[in-house]
């Protein structure tokens, strides 16, 4: 069981069993690069890993708010678009990622606060959001050593 009586491995549990590090350290500009950074070369050492742009989209609802949960600041869309295209090599349209954050903030997980010329994304609901990220994550880890089993049958 998780610190929070649940079921499972937490995302900072993980990170630290995958990279004897804790995901809320250092810089918070280049954070998700970093974090992305160990996790990839920890699973696949002396590996470029590069991202499918269509399982990055399929799981961008949860890589938004996870993005802007490492960001300090600065979290208006065409940042965190950037960060999808640098971190996860997905170059994504603002029609796809501008109403998922709409979506994430009608679902009262995102906050939206309107600056001069742009808005800026805050998490509004950290343990709907902590639930949300947990769930894709298991559902992703579920997956994957289903797929790594099944090459033992190839």
């Amino acid at each position: 069981m998780s610190a929070n009586g649940q079921q499972g491995a937490s995302v900072e549990q993980l990170y630290r069993e995958l990279t004897d590090a804790d995901p809320v350290s250092g810089d918070a500009g280049n954070q998700s690069k970093e974090v992305v950074n160990a996790v990839t070369d920890q699973l696949f050492p002396g590996r470029r890993f590069r991202f499918d742009e269509e399982l990055v989209k399929n799981s961008l609802d949860e890589l938004l708010l996870v993005l802007v949960a490492m960001r300090d600041g600065d979290t208006h869309g065409k940042g965190l678009m950037e960060d999808l295209s640098q971190v996860f090599d997905a170059r994504l349209s603002p029609g796809t990622v501008y109403p998922r954050l709409h979506e994430l903030e009608a679902d009262d997980l995102l906050e939206m606060h309107e600056l001069v010329r742009t808005k800026e994304y805050r998490i509004d609901d950290d343990e709907d959001t902590r639930t949300r990220i947990e769930d894709a994550m298991q559902q992703h880890l579920a997956l994957g050593f289903v797929f790594y089993s099944a090459l033992d049958e190839l």
